[in-house]
């Protein structure tokens, strides 16, 4: 009898816990973050666990580059719950905007979790494609001292390929423009393109064409295709 009352007790506070969170999450989905966020805190505090608000608080965080704060949450999920890829993918994710605004000594210390992050993400789930992409960008951007490796890159390239042609091509054709590989790159751009249909991959494209091959022609005749669709 002493624990049903308990629970009436509660059951309003635990409605309208359920209802900030729900108002929050709406204004999350309307990208109204920062009216979403001091409600997100708020139920945190009462439910220091909850998953989701950690994680939209997260997002919040780094929304707003606050690398710090977007860490400290993401890092609470993955000890919350080791089991899910997406929180090491976002984990790495903010360390690596992190080391980037930071000098370099400090960034060269980071390099290894990042790494070890995104590993772990697509350990825990062998179909993660943004957690193959980000080890591309990063071995194409690193310098060899300290790790940088395009050899590695194009191993994870490979592998995008064997889960998404699109996102092969394109991260590809990513690796080829770094390089200044820019005929090698055009080919890839144009596969991507060629299968995604998008605006991604038309964009890719369409920067290949003005920006490195200084071509204006195939920037237009492309553009007008894609306005075409």
């Amino acid at each position: 009898m002493k624990k049903i009352l308990i629970l009436f007790l509660l059951f309003p506070l635990l409605i309208l816990g359920q209802t900030n969170f729900d108002k929050a999450e709406q204004l999350f989905k309307e990208k109204k973050y920062d009216q979403a966020q001091p409600i997100f805190e708020i139920f945190l505090k009462q439910n220091p666990s909850h998953l989701k608000t950690l994680e939209y608080l997260g997002d919040i965080a780094g929304n707003n580059q606050s690398w710090d704060k977007a860490i400290v949450y993401y890092k609470k999920l993955k000890q919350l719950k080791s089991s899910e890829a997406n929180y090491y993918f976002k984990y790495g994710g903010v360390l690596g905007m992190k080391a980037k605004e930071s000098n370099k000594f400090k960034a060269l210390g980071m390099i290894s979790e990042i790494k070890a992050s995104f590993e772990k993400a697509i350990e825990l789930n062998p179909k993660h494609i943004e957690a193959r992409w980000a080890l591309v960008m990063l071995y194409i951007n690193l310098p060899a001292i300290v790790g940088g490796s395009e050899s590695k890159a194009i191993k994870y390239s490979n592998e995008l390929l064997k889960l998404s042609p699109v996102d092969g091509y394109l991260s590809r054709g990513q690796i080829d423009e770094y390089f200044e590989r820019y005929t090698a790159a055009e080919k890839n751009y144009i596969k991507a393109n060629e299968i995604g249909k998008s605006k991604i991959t038309f964009q890719a494209l369409y920067n290949l064409y003005l920006k490195k091959l200084k071509d204006p022609k195939k920037a237009q005749d492309l553009k007008q295709q894609f306005d075409k669709k």
